[in-house]
């Protein structure tokens, strides 16, 4: 029986940061960019109003105020998206929209409220009403993106914003670390799948779809392969299922029972690194390869629904991440006083389903309940 710091040492060791692809951008949130982006324009590409209101030479204003107001002659309106010939002249305005472009010779912008547009009809001529200086709400060219900038770089996880960003480069696709396909088969005589009728005897596969959850909840593609019954026959012909993938993952099968033979199956189609870690839940489960035209890793999770979920977390979750290229592996981890008695009967390491709150600068956490590890709803209800 080895720690978990040394399972997940010996896991972490054999698993590889994938290859990349060329994703569209819509389709790459969460992965990682396996590319340089640089920018060949500004953004913005030139000048432009961050207002709605008048166009001037800051020069035009000094000395406005309510009470006595700078008269200029407006020349036309900019409306964003369009550009203007425009040219402004000493005692000129020109109405313009925010993000249109700066009009020739205008070096800041008068916003509507601080003119008596309101008040005129015509608009052969508008009151400026305060002073503004040189610059005064113009957003200038190249502020957000300098052309030749590097923009993102290789390694930057792709979030909603660095979406927005690409696309305001021009960029359909993005060249980013693949997402893993983790191939999923749970094992055992008892289960039947969800939908299905449920004989007396049997309980519906909980695992397979919590499995497949936190795959894709992580950033990987699960790839179900139903369930496999307790024979070496079984369980060889339902892992061929996932021969393409780049993970392995089974539930059940892997303890010291009399129909648990997952690990032998590992054994005889690849190699087995370890197969009991010192953890509570989550003992019995096992690492290796399946071997074939490539080497697969494989991980034998044990078969109660509490401790599928938290091996998952505790090894399954670094794999994914390190495939993606993500880091860091770990989930963040705080101190806080435990409010129960939580009983260590065996010396390994126990994993509390919690929830955890914060009161007057301190970390409490209490029990969501009882917390053997078949009851899934313990996990439910648990922050950590």
């Amino acid at each position: 029986m080895i720690s978990v710091e040394q399972a997940l040492d010996r896991i972490l060791g054999y698993i590889r940061v994938l290859d990349s692809d060329e994703v569209p951008i819509l389709d790459c949130l969460g992965q990682v960019l396996a590319e340089e982006v640089s920018a060949t324009f500004n953004i913005p590409p030139r000048d432009n109003s961050a207002m709605d209101g008048y166009a001037v030479r800051s020069q035009d204003t000094q000395g406005a105020s309510r009470q006595s107001p700078r008269r200029l002659r407006v020349l036309g309106t900019a409306a964003a998206g369009a550009v203007s010939d425009y040219a402004l002249l000493p005692g000129t305005a020109v109405r313009i929209m925010t993000g249109a472009f700066l009009p020739q010779g205008a070096d800041s912008v008068v916003r509507f409220e601080d003119t008596d547009e309101a008040s005129r009809e015509g608009m052969a001529e508008i009151g400026i009403q305060r002073e503004v200086a040189e610059g005064w709400d113009i957003r200038r060219a190249g502020e957000d993106i300098a052309r030749g900038a590097r923009v993102l770089g290789r390694g930057t996880v792709i979030s909603p914003a660095e979406i927005g960003v690409l696309a305001s480069l021009g960029r359909t696709t993005v060249r980013v670390i693949r997402r893993p396909v983790v191939a999923i088969l749970t094992t055992g005589d008892e289960l039947v799948d969800a939908g299905e009728p449920l004989p007396e005897g049997k309980i519906y596969n909980s695992n397979g779809y919590s499995l497949a959850a936190l795959v894709r909840f992580y950033g990987g593609i699960p790839k179900m392969l139903g369930i496999a019954r307790d024979s070496e026959t079984s369980v060889v012909a339902g892992l061929r299922g996932g021969l393409d993938a780049d993970m392995l993952v089974t539930s059940g099968g892997v303890s010291r029972g009399d129909y648990d033979v997952v690990k032998d199956v590992l054994a005889k189609q690849g190699e087995i690194s370890f197969w009991t870690v010192c953890m509570k839940p989550g003992k019995p489960l096992a690492f290796g390869v399946i071997k074939g035209d490539r080497d697969i890793p494989h991980l034998g999770l044990p078969g109660n629904p509490v401790s599928v979920m938290v091996t998952f977390e505790m090894f399954v979750r670094p794999a994914i991440l390190k495939m993606l290229g993500k880091q860091p592996l770990n989930k963040p981890t705080i101190d806080a006083i435990i409010e129960n008695t939580v009983a260590n009967t065996d010396g390994r390491r126990v994993y509390a389903r919690v929830i955890v709150s914060k009161r007057q600068g301190q970390y409490f956490a209490r029990l969501t309940g009882p917390q053997g590890s078949g009851i899934l709803t313990s996990v439910s209800r648990a922050n950590g």
